[in-house]
Parts: C-alpha cells; sequence; structure tokens
C-alpha cells in the first residue's frame, strides 16, 4: 500500500461581531464627498466616488469538490494543482517519491493529500525488466491496482496524465475502470495522437500511440471525458545536449537548435508550468455540457521553427538559429524515449522536400487550426515564448549549473567551454550512479533544474 502525507486544515477566524454590526448601520448613510456641489437630494450624489457606498463581495463558495491528479510532480499536473489548489479544491496526489523540489511543493501544500507509490509494480528488477519505460508490455512488470483504488477514494474529478513508466495502456486501463468504479463526474486525459491512425503512411509515435490507445479505451467504456493534446513545451529548451530540444551555445555566445521539422511548417508552443493549469481548470468549470468528448489542443502560439527562434532571441537577447537536421542523442536516454524520438524523425522527415506533405503536428489538421484561439477562450494569460526565454529560460539554465547568463560577451567562450564541461560532468556522475543503483532503470537524461520531474510530462 501507498504511503500516504495528508493535508492540514487552515482555521478561517470568525469576523468580529461589533464589525458587522456597524456595517450593517452604515448601509442608510448617505455617502457624499464633504466639498460636493450637489444637494443631498441630487441623484447625482450617489455617483461612484472615493467615498461612495459600495455594497459587499458576492459571496463565493469554496469548491467542495475533490480532484485526482496523478505523476504530481510533472510539468502538467504540478501547474494543474497550483491552480487547483490556489482556488479551494483539494487534490489527492500520486507521487513517485517525495524527492526534488516539486514533490516537496506539492507534498507541503495544504489542499493536496499525497499519495507516495508507482503507479507499476516490479517484484524482482531483472535485466528484462530494468528499464521499464519500454512501450507495451513488460515481463515481470504489473499494474499497482492498490494505489490506484486509493487513490480515486472520494473523488469527484481527475486530471490524468500517464506517462511511459510501466505499461501506459495497461495503467491508462486501470486508472479508467477505478474511476467509473468510483463515479468520477469529469475525467479529463491528457492524450496525443497516433499518427497513423489518421494516414497508414505516417508513423506511429509509439509513446503518443500508447495516449492514443488509452483515449480511445476511455471513449468505449463511455466514462464522462474530455481530451486534451498539449503543444511543444516552452520549458524543453535546454542548453544542456539533450536531444530534440538542446539550445546549443556556441562558442560566440550565441545559440543553434537542430531538430528535424521543416523550418516554414508551424508548430504549436506551449508554456505547460504556466499555462496548462489555468486551461484545465477552466475545462472543468465549464463542465461537460461543452466538453464531453471532445478533443482540445492547448497552444498558444503557432511558430515555425524559424520563426520560434527569431522570438526566442528577443527574449534571451542572443541570436538563435535554426538548423533542420537528425535528432542528434549525446547522451543515455530511456528505451522508450529513444524508440519516440526514432519514430518522431522519421514522422516529420516526411516534409523533407515539400513542407505540405509534412504531417500535423495534433494529426488532426483540424486540431491544429483550432490553435491558439481555442486556448485563449479557455486562459487569456499566457506566457509566450518571448516572455519563457527572457525571464525564465536564463533561471532554469542556472539551476542546472550553468553560468553564461552572467557573463560578458567577452565571456562566450568561458561560457561555452563552462556548459560543455558541465554537460560532461553530469554525464559522468549519472553513469556512477547508474553503476550504484540497481533502481536507476536508466533515467539518466536529467538535469539539476528536473530531477524530481517527470521528462516531458
Amino acid at each position: 500500500m501507498p504511503s500516504q502525507v495528508s493535508g492540514v486544515a487552515i482555521p478561517t477566524r470568525p469576523a468580529n461581531r461589533r464589525h458587522r454590526d456597524q456595517h450593517v448601520t452604515e448601509l442608510n448613510r448617505t455617502h457624499k464627498h464633504s466639498r460636493s456641489s450637489y444637494s443631498d437630494t441630487s441623484p447625482l450624489v450617489s455617483r461612484n466616488n472615493s467615498l461612495t457606498f459600495r455594497p459587499k463581495k458576492r459571496p463565493m463558495q469554496s469548491p467542495d469538490k475533490v480532484i485526482a491528479v496523478i505523476n504530481a510532480s510533472g510539468r502538467q499536473a504540478a501547474s494543474f494543482i497550483r491552480v487547483a489548489t490556489a482556488v479551494g479544491y483539494h487534490v489527492r496526489a500520486q507521487l513517485r517519491n517525495l524527492e526534488g523540489v516539486v514533490a516537496t511543493e506539492v507534498s507541503s501544500n495544504p489542499n493536496v493529500t499525497v499519495l507516495v507509490g508507482e503507479l507499476y509494480t516490479r517484484h524482482k528488477p531483472t535485466p528484462d525488466n530494468r528499464d521499464v519505460t519500454r512501450n507495451g508490455p513488460i515481463s515481470g512488470v504489473g499494474v499497482n491496482h492498490d494505489l490506484i483504488s486509493d487513490l480515486f477514494r472520494g473523488v469527484q474529478l481527475a486530471f490524468i496524465n500517464t506517462t511511459f513508466y510501466g505499461d501506459e495502456f495497461q495503467i491508462g486501463k486501470a486508472l479508467a475502470d477505478a474511476a467509473k468504479r468510483a463515479g468520477v463526474q469529469h475525467y479529463i486525459y491528457s492524450s496525443m495522437p497516433d499518427h497513423a491512425a489518421y494516414n497508414p503512411e505516417w508513423p506511429s509515435l509509439p509513446l503518443w500511440a500508447s495516449k492514443h490507445q488509452v483515449e480511445e479505451y476511455i471513449r468505449r467504456m463511455d466514462l464522462p471525458a474530455t481530451f486534451v493534446y498539449t503543444g511543444i513545451y516552452n520549458n524543453n529548451f535546454t542548453s544542456l545536449r539533450y536531444p530534440l530540444f538542446c539550445m546549443e551555445l556556441q562558442s560566440d555566445g550565441s545559440f543553434l537548435w537542430q531538430a528535424p521539422f521543416h523550418e516554414n511548417v508551424k508548430l504549436p508552443w506551449i508554456d505547460a508550468e504556466h499555462d496548462i493549469g489555468p486551461a484545465i481548470l477552466q475545462i472543468f468549470k465549464d463542465g461537460l455540457s461543452k466538453w464531453r468528448g471532445r478533443r482540445i489542443a492547448l497552444a498558444w502560439e503557432m511558430l515555425t521553427p524559424r520563426e520560434a527562434c527569431e522570438v526566442f532571441a528577443r527574449g534571451v537577447g542572443r541570436p538563435v538559429k535554426y538548423v533542420r537536421g537528425p535528432i542528434e542523442l549525446n547522451v543515455k536516454i530511456p528505451t522508450g524515449y529513444r524508440e519516440q524520438l526514432e519514430a518522431l524523425e522519421k514522422l516529420f522527415s516526411l516534409g523533407h522536400d515539400d513542407p505540405k506533405k509534412q504531417p500535423p503536428y495534433f494529426g488532426d489538421v483540424e486540431l491544429d487550426r483550432s490553435c491558439p484561439e481555442q486556448s485563449m477562450s479557455l486562459w487569456e494569460g499566457p506566457r509566450g515564448l518571448e516572455e519563457y526565454a527572457r525571464e525564465v529560460f536564463p533561471l532554469e539554465e542556472q539551476a542546472n549549473g550553468l553560468t553564461w547568463m552572467l557573463e560578458d560577451d567577452d565571456d562566450a567562450a568561458d561560457g561555452y567551454e563552462e556548459a560543455t564541461h558541465a554537460e560532461t560532468m553530469s554525464q559522468a556522475t549519472r553513469e556512477e550512479e547508474e553503476d550504484e543503483d540497481d533502481q536507476d532503470e536508466m533515467l539518466v537524461m536529467k538535469g539539476r533544474k528536473r530531477d524530481e520531474e517527470e521528462w516531458l510530462a
């Protein structure tokens, strides 16, 4: 059974009776500026001014619903938990462990009850199941039904974003089944497309195809559900040598981004940590009458890779160049994610000669076209890529041990060498940890900022 950390209730002090009585007495007073030229009987005397009586605000009932969330230290879940608990919802949150900044933030939130444990079971690690990120069934790896059943106890709503830890399809099925048994009223599932389902000539992306399978299962069981598809995270960019979204620091202080996307085809972008939470909360507030069975593409900007680099350059204050090319694997990564990247390169290379042949990011061209208008209808205060590059990217880089943002242009070469050295040292340290700990599961593609987070979750 999972361990559990209960939230702490914060008592509310009742209003002082004398102040309440005084407020009632003041209701009948005439509010008029002392030097007003209007008579006491003038209708204009009650016009809004600094002394005009204002009725008290309408009382707002605190939300009385409980929301289930999994992988609570991931970007999507953490963003939602911050927003939902801030307006009074209570959250039952599954965490893989209590290590890291985000896990600490979640577990110390008084409106969160934390259940600690994996969604998968593995009684005895073997060479065949040491890496639990491989797509599909894994020998000796099952589903943690006890934790999942406990998660949905007393829950009315759920925001579920499964990941590739364990058999994602089987875990997704178990979560949906438990939600159905618990009578969950609205189930929001973070899905992604199986491109092969739209066009057999398009290769499936394994990790996205698993989510698509879960979505189809939820639809067949008629669970009251909505499905959200998220664009490319602004937060994916890093100058560490991670694949696909490495913003590589050059010796002259500029950045270079290499990826297989056509340079002139627009892609959906989202600041996951800033914007997913408010959007999901609004979907819950709108309810099933508006969103039952619907797919919602979440992205607040549609930018080509070249445009993204131009926007990023304005924010970070340095030149940024885009190069269309293969995905470079310079660090060890989980097997499941490596297979995902290989398929992604094949999929988006279809538009190499003709940009019109590059498949829509969300599989369905109409979903791509719905961005960013539909997202803006849910949340009008997004943080764009330029703002992210200016205000957040340098902080995340500094948290990863890099110092290029603190140096002058003359020190760019030193910053480049420092970044390369940090990558080498980080990889060496991770390899030592992997040799020492059989439970590492080869999840070595992490920087210090992301140690507490699910990769790309």
